[in-house]
């Protein structure tokens, strides 16, 4: 019994070693979805056909604010009170600095005073003038006295103008002292803190407010590729509608949610560069975008008329493109190709070196070479034999799994 059981382990270690022996070159050996070579001359094969893709274009852009307002004082004094923070979401009309109002304030509470003597004094040269009306129609007192009567009340009347014009510079003043926001956004930083002096003249700004509710971002194409966008004629506002939403990439590599549209093209074509400036506008509800950050604009547009090969059907020797192309024999013709800088990170854009109706290997290409004579089958048949391999494999079929 002893002897059966030393029997029956040493059978099962054998057969679990050829099960991963076969696990690992059947692995190696058909790669799934890699196409690899499956020990026979049977190769997969694709017949080049013309077709369209959907290609993206990306351009360096910079993202503004609809507007970066800078907040400058319109009194000078000493700040006492910082409203909010460093970039803190802000509504039009809120406070966000303080100003030291005290002599300013001493100054409208002077204006209001004079703007009430003013209007006393004019109360009573009213009277007086009434009365030397009355008294001068009675021919009781000269056209002179009656005169000099009337220029005290457009003297006093005036003197009241005075004061009620002093009195809204000083009252203004004093609202100076509480800097506000013109419009709803976001603060920028702080050069200036509670104790520093401040005036219209300061250098820098107190802050900055950028609105981005929606932004804008500025990005140039060459003229070539605005002529391709453009060429269909029309106004520039239909051709504006014309053009495809635009997406964004983030400076961390990630795509933004919202598509923009692009509403301003450069009328001026930069003669350095050669490039025109343009403008998408983004929705920017959540905040996500900052006035100064830099993305890319991705372009959307579609390519007709072109041919397209996988990318692992294809060898680079010496930064040239290479594939294998089958000739009538069944015997394969190392073929340079030339291919188009845009690609989709799965297929190649080829230009040149092949055309419709050509059929190249696109499975095990760096096993192969020029002149050697294959078995082509289709993709299908292919994939099919992978799996029947495997099937068998799982079964113990290995006789089979590796014909």
């Amino acid at each position: 019994m002893n002897m059966n059981v030393k029997k029956n382990r040493r059978f099962s270690s054998s057969r679990v070693a050829f099960c991963a022996l076969g696990l690992s070159v059947l692995t190696a050996c058909g790669g799934g979805q890699s196409g690899a070579k499956m020990g026979d001359d049977q190769f997969a094969v694709q017949e080049v056909t013309v077709t369209s893709s959907n290609q993206n274009e990306h351009y360096p852009a910079t993202i503004k604010g609809l507007q970066d307002i800078e907040i400058r004082p319109q009194v000078s004094g000493f700040i006492v009170k910082l409203c909010v923070d460093e970039g803190a979401t802000v509504r039009k009309g809120q406070a966000l600095f303080q100003i030291d109002p005290t002599q300013y304030k001493a100054a409208y509470d002077q204006a209001k005073a004079s703007v009430a003597s003013a209007k006393a004094n004019l109360e009573t040269v009213t009277s007086t003038e009434a009365n030397k009306k009355m008294l001068h129609e009675q021919k009781i007192i000269s056209d002179f006295e009656y005169q000099t009567a009337q220029n005290n009340l457009l003297s006093a009347k005036a003197s009241l103008a005075q004061a009620e014009a002093a009195y809204a510079a000083a009252k203004q003043n004093l609202g100076f002292c509480t800097v506000t926001s013109p419009s709803d956004g976001v603060i920028g930083t702080f050069p200036y803190r509670v104790g520093a002096l401040v005036s219209a003249s300061s250098a820098e700004p107190l802050t900055t407010v950028s609105e981005i509710g929606d932004m804008y971002v500025y990005f140039s194409m060459t003229e070539k590729q605005l002529l391709d966008l453009t060429r269909a004629g029309g106004s520039l506002k239909e051709q504006l509608e014309k053009m495809p939403p635009v997406q964004l990439q983030l400076a961390d590599g990630t795509m933004y949610s919202e598509t923009g549209k692009i509403d301003a093209v450069s009328g001026v074509i930069d003669q350095t560069t050669g490039s025109v400036s343009m403008r998408a506008i983004f929705p920017n509800k959540q905040n996500i975008l900052r006035s100064g950050g830099m993305a890319n604009v991705v372009f959307p547009y579609t390519m007709e008329g072109i041919m397209l090969v996988p990318q692992s059907a294809t060898q680079e020797i010496q930064d040239k493109k290479f594939v294998y192309v089958l000739q009538a024999d069944n015997t394969l013709k190392h073929t340079e190709i030339q291919i188009s800088n845009l690609n989709d990170g799965k297929n190649y854009i080829v230009t040149g070196g092949l055309k419709a109706g050509d059929k190249i290997v696109v499975e095990g290409v760096q096993t192969l070479k020029d002149g050697q004579k294959i078995t082509p089958i289709t993709t299908a048949e292919k994939e099919a034999k992978y799996q029947q391999a495997l099937k068998d494999q799982k079964e113990g079929n290995f006789a089979t799994a590796f014909n």
